[in-house]
């Protein structure tokens, strides 16, 4: 049996944190293999056009069977799978490169958006069953979590991949900084990613169940 790359993906610390619970649970996963499977990591800088160069050169060396980007989303309460990534960079606060771009498209004459090709609500309801809060998310915002989001869809339109983007609360330590925040253990999150990783390789056909949100 031929072995399927894994790519996982976490961006570096921003926005004055010291930290980023995404590159931090990533990062523990490096070298994970199991059947069939082989996980690689990747950190992404927090910077607008970069982060998607780094990533499809990646994409084009490894050649992987499935991507998962993930990010970090204070102020989140669970383990957010992304549904949809649009075509639009709004930055709220300046990239690590001190950018804010402002109405911009990621692609020029790309479509409106992409829907991610995880089975998204199939990794819900695992996480779930695991005993961890998720949910379907239907925005994942305008910044560089969403920037590579849209890069990592468009690359991989025309490619057999699975890809998608996932969003993590913060870590205890970062909420602590943050009264009232949400946060998630790390080894919470290492659990959710692993199994987000097996659905991801193991399922065909994505669970037909409510994940649409008001809010």
């Amino acid at each position: 049996m031929k072995t399927r790359t894994v790519l996982l993906t976490g961006f570096e610390p921003f926005n004055k944190e010291t930290i980023n619970p995404a590159w931090e649970a990533v990062r523990t996963l490096d070298g994970w293999s199991g059947q069939g499977f082989a996980v690689q990591v990747l950190q992404l800088p927090c910077v607008f056009g970069d982060a998607n160069l780094v990533i499809g050169e990646a994409l084009a060396r490894l050649k992987p069977a499935v991507v998962i980007a993930v990010g970090q989303a204070g102020g989140r309460v669970d383990l957010s799978v992304e549904r949809i990534a649009i075509n639009v960079d709004d930055a709220p606060i300046p990239d690590n490169a001190q950018r804010q771009l402002v109405d911009e498209r990621i692609v020029e004459n790309g479509p409106a958006a992409y829907f991610s090709t995880l089975p998204i609500k199939a990794i819900v309801a695992a996480l779930r069953s695991a005993g961890l809060p998720s949910s379907v998310s239907q925005s994942a915002g305008t910044f560089v979590c969403n920037h590579v989001f849209y890069g990592l869809m468009h690359a991989t339109a025309r490619r057999k991949v699975r890809a998608g983007f996932i969003h993590i609360p913060y870590l205890p330590e970062q909420a602590a900084a943050h009264p009232g925040a949400a946060s998630m253990a790390l080894a919470d999150m290492v659990r959710g990613l692993k199994i987000a990783v097996e659905v991801a390789l193991n399922t065909e056909q994505d669970a037909h169940a409510v994940g649409g949100r008001t809010h």
